[in-house]
């Protein structure tokens, strides 16, 4: 069956935009032409442009719709009064018999295809100018769920209608430069999935945040979709690195966050609101929405939608709680990274620091400062300050005439994929989300800094603190012949330098991950009923909460941690330290008061590979290994080199490597590559017969100035004798570089010194040094300076 006024989804496809609008026409297409990537797209229909202006003709609303926006144009009345005036026309108006006859047959079929009588559906909007690259209009129309019986999808149609002229999608209109009139308005009635007894959310195709092009994001939740769009919850959040999907044998989920899902959207029994919601149980709260199978089948469909597209996806998922079949509901393109040069890179850089009053996610890179702004309820939205930080609960499409205002925006819920989230973006406006209590916290009017530029975690700083923001273009940075890598430890500070084009890490830290993700001293997640305090004992349950055995806590956090470092780099080398706490540190993780002694001196102690071997930390460096093999052989990151940090001798060497050899990590098989760190004196003197066991050298200039000049690092007293400059040091990385290269291996530097210091890195070049990793807010500055210095070198050869 064929007519202009409504079509199913299966006989519609993309270039039906003007008839259907972006989202039924995006189904459309999904259901065309993804089938075959295994793709499932609910069943529906939609109504068209032309049943829309039939509706306007046959009511003779256009001319009474043009008064009322002549009037708010004119100043004669408010966007709140043109806006109810102009939907109460379309609410008392009547669908012509024949469109009212073709809603009805369409949706009688669709039951009769669902086997049901009165099949739920969804009856969402799709503007004709919507979900174009240029414009999200993120949520302008209205959606109802659980919508059963012909006379109420036709009163969901009429009510999707008025919708076109929300106070939101009227403003929006006017910001975008869009005719209200020469919008039309399309209605999908689509089957329902039951997620309500199931799970729903938002991916995209893109890593939101950073523009990482090679990520999927996913957020998840129980219940029907509505609370992770709308941003009423703090959603779980996955990221799925997309180039390893291809390959059958990994499972390239490099991220997964337990998120609080405090509540949950339901059908509701009886009444006359057709959906409701509920709190979730504490075991739903605590449990991940997804398992790793149902996240990696989602990200192939994100990136299958995103190549059929060619552009970066923003997609809507439906987990059937019934059958536990998964489908993608709504597809449309990503409008922020998507339009982001991919070439200018901007920093912002906090310079000062006040007391943090407000945690949560961060929206965009960016910083901003003012006075807090805060209004808790949208009936008080007039009263919003322009250039105040705003400060709410949530937001919702309602919103978004102020959001455009404010320097800032801070909610106490949702996530990265939330309402607030998405418009911030558009908005280009930072955002901190999800902060739990910021309304409580932030006092109105008082001055405060929002801060974006700390990785994934967005802080609100009390006071209006000093920042700096610097711009370089890629496309001028010089080509250079040494490799400059970046030294990274934090995986939520990854993604934000995957534009630089560095030749990978050169220094990733073991010890952020365990100590800020993990907390847990290893041995302890080993030995945990050798922790007597109650109190260390209930939060090692706590963290440890879904994993059958506490030690696959460890492992798991670790290989995850390590491999968001590893992807945006990818294939590049990324070359991961073992851990290197001293026992001071590893006292302090939780539970590691049972497992570490005193020691005076913890820089000279125990630590790096004495500890791999040892009856006392053996258990713990097992799982720092298999989370090693995980990361290379489950996940898929084989660009992950291993490095050994404070090898004291040639022996202590030889037990290291037959440990990581005893538990799978051996060097040579599956391309693994071991690096030592040279950072001992004995590593110098006797680099020759450490360059036989070992594919490469790091130079670690901190510990190799301390012990050639006997200073300790961390002493107030003698910081001015403490110099990586100083001719000694320097006359041991010269002997260290030309030993490595006689024994033909690689050897690079990985300390503080030539972030600290220009000169030294041309002193490096000069020298020959195959790799210079610099930590990544040095880098652009430091990149010329080598290219320089390699200039100068070869000038006088």
């Amino acid at each position: 069956m064929t007519d202009a006024r409504i079509k199913w989804f299966n006989d519609t496809g993309i270039g039906d935009i003007a008839s259907v609008g972006g989202k039924n026409a995006s189904l459309g297409e999904l259901s065309q032409a993804l089938g075959s990537a295994g793709v499932r797209v609910p069943e529906g229909f939609a109504t068209t442009a032309d049943a829309y202006r039939a509706f306007l003709a046959h009511n003779g609303l256009e001319p009474r719709v043009r008064e009322q926006i002549d009037r708010y144009r004119g100043g004669g009345a408010t966007l709140r009064q043109a806006g109810a005036a102009i939907r109460e026309l379309f609410l008392g108006a009547e669908f012509p018999a024949d469109i009212d006859a073709l809603v009805r047959e369409h949706y009688r079929l669709l039951s009769g295809r669902s086997g049901q009588p009165q099949v739920s559906v969804a009856v969402r909007s799709s503007a004709t100018a919507e979900d174009l690259p240029d414009a999200s209009f993120a949520g302008q129309q209205e959606t109802f769920l659980n919508v059963s019986g012909e006379r109420a999808v036709l009163e969901a149609c009429r009510r999707c209608y008025a919708s076109l002229f929300t106070d939101r999608a009227i403003s929006y209109r006017e910001m975008k430069g869009y005719g209200h009139l020469d919008v039309a308005l399309s209605v999908g009635i689509q089957r329902m999935v039951r997620s309500d007894i199931g799970a729903s959310g938002v991916m995209f195709s893109i890593d939101t945040e950073s523009g990482f092009p090679d990520a999927v994001l996913i957020s998840a939740a129980w219940g029907l979709g509505e609370t992770v769009v709308q941003g009423t919850i703090n959603p779980d959040k996955y990221q799925v690195f997309k180039p390893l999907l291809r390959d059958e044998r990994f499972t390239p989920v490099i991220a997964r966050e337990t998120g609080a899902k405090e509540r949950k959207m339901v059908y509701s029994q009886g009444g006359s609101a057709l959906t409701r919601i509920v709190d979730t149980t504490r075991e739903e709260q605590a449990a991940l929405v997804l398992s790793d199978a149902e996240v990696v089948q989602l990200a192939r469909w994100a990136a299958a939608v995103e190549d059929h597209y060619g552009r970066p996806m923003d997609m809507e998922w439906a987990k059937d709680g019934g059958t536990g079949e998964l489908f993608m509901v709504q597809a449309r393109p990503e409008t922020v990274q998507a339009r982001r040069s991919s070439t200018v890179f901007r920093t912002y850089r906090l310079e000062g620091r006040g007391p943090v009053l407000a945690v949560g996610a961060a929206v965009g890179d960016g910083i901003a400062s003012g006075p807090a702004c805060v209004i808790r309820d949208a009936k008080d939205i007039e009263s919003f300050v322009d250039g105040s930080v705003l400060v709410t609960r949530m937001t919702d499409p309602d919103w978004v005439p102020v959001m455009k205002r404010a320097t800032g925006i801070v909610t106490d819920h949702g996530g990265p994929t939330s309402h607030a989230a998405i418009v911030s973006r558009e908005l280009g406006v930072p955002a901190v989300v999800g902060t739990g209590n910021a309304t409580g916290s932030l006092a109105h009017g008082a001055p405060v800094t929002l801060s974006c530029a700390e990785g994934e975690e967005g802080r609100v700083y009390g006071g209006l603190l000093e920042y700096s923001v610097d711009e370089v273009d890629m496309e001028e940075l010089p080509a250079t012949r040494t490799d400059v890598m970046i030294n990274i430890g934090s995986p939520a500070a990854a993604f934000k330098w995957w534009r630089l084009p560095a030749a990978g890490v050169g220094l990733a830290r073991m010890e952020f991950i365990i100590s800020n993700l993990i907390r847990v001293h290893p041995m302890a997640l080993v030995h945990p009923e050798r922790v007597t305090d109650p109190g260390e004992t209930a939060l090692i349950r706590s963290l440890t909460a879904g994993y059958p055995d506490p030690r696959e806590y460890f492992v798991d956090v670790l290989a995850t941690g390590i491999a968001k470092i590893a992807a945006p780099f990818h294939p590049k080398p990324v070359i991961v330290r073992l851990s290197d706490f001293k026992s001071n540190e590893y006292s302090h993780l939780v539970g590691g008061g049972a497992f570490e002694r005193p020691e005076e001196n913890p820089m000279l102690g125990f630590r790096g590979a004495s500890r791999y071997y040892s009856e006392e930390y053996r258990e713990g460096f097992a799982l720092e290994c298999r989370a090693l093999k995980k990361v290379r052989e489950q996940i898929g990151f084989a660009n992950v080199v291993v490095m050994v940090p404070f090898c004291r001798t040639v022996g202590e060497a030889d037990r290291v490597i037959e440990a990581m050899a005893g538990h799978g990590l051996v060097r040579g098989e599956a391309g693994l590559k071991l690096y030592m760190m040279c950072e001992i004196p004995s590593n110098v003197v006797l680099a020759d017969q450490f360059a036989r066991r070992f594919d490469g050298f790091s130079i670690g200039s901190n510990d190799l100035t301390q012990l050639v000049l006997g200073v300790d690092r961390d002493s107030g007293q003698l910081a001015g004798l403490f110099d990586e400059r100083d001719p000694a040091v320097s006359a041991m990385i010269a002997e260290a570089i030309t030993k490595a290269h006689a024994a033909g291996i690689k050897i690079g530097i990985c300390g503080q010194g030539p972030s600290n210091h220009p000169e030294l890195a041309g002193f490096l070049v000069s020298r020959g040094i195959d790799s210079i990793s610099l930590n990544p807010d040095t880098y652009l500055k430091a990149l010329p300076v080598i290219a320089d210095a390699e200039q100068r070198s070869a000038a006088q050869a």
